[in-house]
């Protein structure tokens, strides 16, 4: 701790004794108004009781008396209306900012928090950070800067004089983040002033991520000018993984970050550039699950001389396959399934429950169209008796509640649609005024669907009676393989037919979701049992401190020989607020830092879910540098990323803050250690973990987590 530890100057003394005053006040104006609230309490119950007589004698009086008593009715209830009581901030943290401005009409001190409160005469003025306008002020503005914003129609000029981040626990003091100045008080009361060492400030690592254009190598180059200078630093164990022979089918795994997608890439270059007749670029193919990451392949590819190279997701190869096997021009999709009934429709055990019930009949059987095919599956789909059985198979890891999910989903999808239904009707009549269909936005929209994850299904049911019918592949890259299912092997293997020329990248400690079958298992749907393996042994993305972190994440999940770090670095920054939104203001106060001081940086902010990613972007939303990525388009430019766990698998940044590490996100489940594994395992350079109310038990007793001004 005396590292952290510096005498208190003059300047940050007068600064702790202002805003322990400042605190004092307002907890005594809200004490005082909790007074008020409390005496207007009795007097409600008075004037509930008066009311409650009038009732009563109004169902007695005469009428010639009904008016006088209804007029003193209403007056009783217009005085209940102004007894009604305002919420008031919590005394045991009333806010978590502080906002001086002064203007034309002098000094005014604001307080940024969840509950609006003011107090003219004790000059107390308590703002809601997510709404009130002058909050943007305090997003917008650094201390000393001149501001000019319109609230409302009018215009305001002036200065920020302070701009504080505070954090008040139990009603009291403890921290205290401006400019210069990190202040805290120890479970003893004493104050410090903390240093900005390596763990509370962002910086150093611009350019260690890996760019578009180049491959993130063995040997940690961060620049090179072309595809042979990047082979020429692959480590041995890769280069010979590389150099495998391309009728034999490799399997990749390693770590994040130990060079797998360089690794596969490579050696897809390798088998087009010794064999362009048998490999064409035209008959490769390389298929990831999520846009983000095919995005970064495509780019990727280019320097290796790769670039006629299909790259695709899963979702829009599964969708192209699908056509070409069943010679339609287009499947109407829904436009989102619910996740518990992908994760049914991707595990194991349907692979072999459908296997087993969907026989297919021999002899003179009747086509198998797609419209026989949905119908099959559709029946499947809605028999409660076989999905529970699936569930029972499954041990666990899919709840009772997707078998009646899945049900009703199926339903939907099965009914007629609308256009259908209404076919002698006017088309005019049938589209809003608003210009959508009438079925838009309703459930009636499934009606005629298919999910994206029924697509493979459905040719694993055709293939079982003879060919698929799309067109061979020469080599096949998966990357992330672990995510692939069972059913989309399946049809990778049946487009590669004899050549088993293919290249499988993965870690199945970086599945987001529950169901993987293991190595074994995908090789035998893909017809494979003598593919060579190669396992990378070195972390080359992260610093020692990220892989120590993410073994740590893992607990008795992580592989038996973890993978070594290959270097030094950075320390991970763990923060922890009372409260989320002090949480994320103090990241968006270190974001802005950041990019003023490094311009040119990668930065993911990673957040648990797609609604935690969006919470957080309307903090730093006004930045030009701020971007919300949701879905995969990743522009790769330097600037502040904002995205979820499931937009980042094979992505890396510079730079990695995680806003949400709470025991809510991340509770102790295999799941959230995965999830959280992989979302760790981004930074390439330095990582930060800010967590608000109660800390994932994750990272609870993770060595450096618990901050040392904390006892």
């Amino acid at each position: 701790m005396a590292a952290l530890e510096q005498e208190l100057s003059p300047e940050a003394l007068a600064l702790i004794a202002e805003e322990e005053a400042l605190l004092s006040r307002v907890q005594a104006a809200l004490a005082e108004a909790r007074r008020q609230a409390a005496e207007r309490t009795l007097d409600t119950q008075g004037l509930m009781a008066q009311l409650q007589v009038l009732r009563d004698d109004a169902t007695t009086a005469h009428a010639a008396d009904l008016p006088h008593v209804f007029t003193q009715m209403n007056e009783v209830r217009a005085m209940l209306e102004r007894q009604e009581t305002v919420p008031l901030p919590d005394s045991n943290a009333p806010y978590f900012a502080h906002l001086r401005l002064a203007g034309p009409t002098g000094q005014r001190d604001y307080l940024l928090g969840r509950t609006s409160y003011a107090n003219l005469a004790a000059g107390v003025r308590v703002i809601d950070w997510r709404f009130a306008p002058v909050a943007r002020v305090f997003y917008n503005y650094e201390e000393g800067d001149s501001f000019e914003e319109y609230f409302g129609d009018r215009l305001s000029e002036g200065e920020v004089e302070a701009r504080r981040l505070v954090i008040i626990e139990k009603g009291v003091l403890t921290r205290i983040s401006t400019g210069p100045h990190l202040l805290q008080r120890d479970p003893s009361g004493r104050w410090h002033s903390r240093g900005r060492d390596a763990s509370s400030v962002l910086s150093g690592g611009t350019g260690t991520a890996a760019r578009p254009g180049f491959l993130g190598v063995g040997q940690g180059a961060t620049r090179t000018e072309d595809a042979f200078g990047v082979t020429a630093l692959l480590d041995a164990e890769q280069y010979a993984a590389v150099s495998t022979g391309p009728d034999q089918p490799l399997l990749v795994l390693g770590s994040a970050g130990s060079g797998k997608t360089t690794v596969a890439l490579h050696r897809l270059a390798k088998v087009v550039f010794d064999d362009a007749k048998k490999y064409p670029q035209a008959r490769t193919k390389v298929v990831v699950p999520e846009e983000g990451l095919a995005r970064l392949t495509r780019r990727l590819l280019a320097p290796l001389g790769l670039g006629k190279v299909s790259v695709e997701t899963l979702d829009a190869w599964s969708l192209s396959t699908a056509r070409a096997a069943f010679s339609v021009p287009g499947l109407k999709l829904a436009p989102e399934t619910p996740a518990l009934v992908s994760r049914l429709k991707r595990h194991p055990v349907l692979r072999r429950a459908l296997a087993a019930r969907v026989a297919v009949p021999r002899g003179k059987a009747q086509p198998l169209t797609l419209e026989r095919l949905r119908i099959r599956l559709a029946d499947a789909f809605m028999d409660r008796a076989f999905l529970e059985a699936v569930v029972a198979d499954a041990r666990g890891e899919l709840p009772r509640t997707v078998v009646s999910e899945t049900v009703e989903h199926t339903k939907l999808q099965t009914a007629v649609p609308l256009e259908r239904q209404y076919r002698d009707y006017d088309p005019d009549s049938l589209v809003t005024v608003d210009g959508k269909a009438i079925e838009s936005d309703t459930p009636d929209a499934l009606a005629g669907t298919l999910d994206f994850d029924d697509l493979p299904i459905l040719m694993f049911l055709k293939a079982q009676r003879g060919a698929l019918g799309a067109d061979r592949l020469a080599h096949v890259v998966l990357d992330e393989a672990e995510d692939f299912s069972l059913f989309e092997l399946f049809v990778v293997g049946q487009l590669l037919g004899d050549s088993r020329s293919c290249t499988l990248a993965g870690d199945e400690m970086q599945q987001t979701t529950a169901g993987f079958a293991g190595w074994s298992a995908a090789l035998e749907e893909l017809g494979i049992r003598d593919a060579g393996t190669c396992r990378l042994q070195v972390s080359y993305r992260c610093p020692r401190p990220v892989v120590e972190l993410a073994q740590h994440v893992l607990g008795t999940q992580g592989p038996a020989s973890p993978a070594r770090p290959g270097r030094e670095g950075a320390p991970v920054g763990f923060h922890h607020f009372p409260d989320e939104a002090q949480a994320w203001l103090f990241l968006g106060d270190a974001l802005r830092d950041l990019v003023l001081r490094e311009p040119h940086a990668s930065v993911g902010v990673i957040a648990s879910s797609r609604e935690a990613a969006q919470s957080f972007h309307r903090v730093i939303a006004e930045m030009p540098w701020a971007r919300l990525v949701l879905e995969g388009d990743f522009s790769f430019e330097p600037g502040v990323d904002v995205t979820d766990v499931d937009n980042v698998k094979g992505l890396e940044f510079d730079y990695v803050v995680l806003p949400d590490v709470t025991a809510r996100a991340y509770p102790a489940d295999d799941e959230a250690r995965r999830r959280l594994h992989v979302a760790v395992t981004r930074s390439s350079h330095q990582l930060w973990v800010a967590s608000s109310a109660v800390r994932s038990p994750l990272i609870r007793t993770f060595p450096g987590a618990k901050d040392p001004l904390q006892g």
